[in-house]
Parts: structure tokens; C-alpha cells; sequence
């Protein structure tokens, strides 16, 4: 995946910044890129996310791993384990306001 220039990180920032369902469907979008079995892009977009929202230093604190394991594990060759990972999902939920539900695509 090509590296996304500065300006387009400013602007999905801004974006998330003042537009809480882009917040949603930014996390959303990075689950279902998971669930899918996208996992390169499903970490890319959770990166994005967090880097829009609370940052990876907030989240460390919250989460209590050293923000350089986070950013480590959602990169291009990171394999988080699924504890680590939904403890990551379950936090961005509770600290942003983002909350995501499981549906079926019937």
C-alpha cells in the first residue's frame, strides 16, 4: 500500500476531528477490513483512525502497552494477537464514542 501524502492525513484528521460519522465509519470500515480477512488494510485504516482520534500515546496510557508496541503491531508486518487487538477496538470504542454493532450482510 502507498504511503498517503501529509496533506491527505491532515484532512481525514480534520475531517474526524469535527464529523462523528465519519469517526464511525472510518472504525467501522477498519473492522470490516478485518473481519474480511483484509488485514493489511484493515491495520492501515486503524492506524488512520487512531491517528485522527486519540493518537497512539493516549492510547498507549489506555491501553497500558508502550505506544511503540502499538504502532509496531497495526504495522505493515505487526501480527497483533486478537487480544491485543479487540483490547485496542474496545478502548477506541469507549474513548472516542464510536460504537460498533455485529449484523449480518443478508
Amino acid at each position: 500500500m502507498a504511503g498517503l501524502t501529509r496533506e491527505f492525513k491532515e484532512t481525514v484528521k480534520a475531517r474526524a476531528e469535527r464529523d462523528p460519522a465519519f469517526r464511525a465509519a472510518l472504525l467501522s470500515e477498519a473492522v470490516d477490513l478485518l473481519i474480511s480477512g483484509d488485514v493489511a488494510t484493515g491495520k492501515a485504516v486503524l492506524r488512520d483512525y487512531i491517528k485522527a482520534t486519540v493518537g497512539f500515546e493516549e492510547l498507549a496510557h489506555e491501553v497500558g502497552t508502550p505506544s511503540k508496541s502499538l504502532i509496531r503491531m497495526l504495522g505493515e508486518k505487526g501480527n497483533p494477537t486478537a487480544s491485543k487487538l479487540f483490547a485496542v477496538i474496545s478502548l477506541l470504542q469507549k474513548v472516542t464514542g464510536v460504537h460498533l454493532t455485529v449484523g449480518t450482510g443478508g
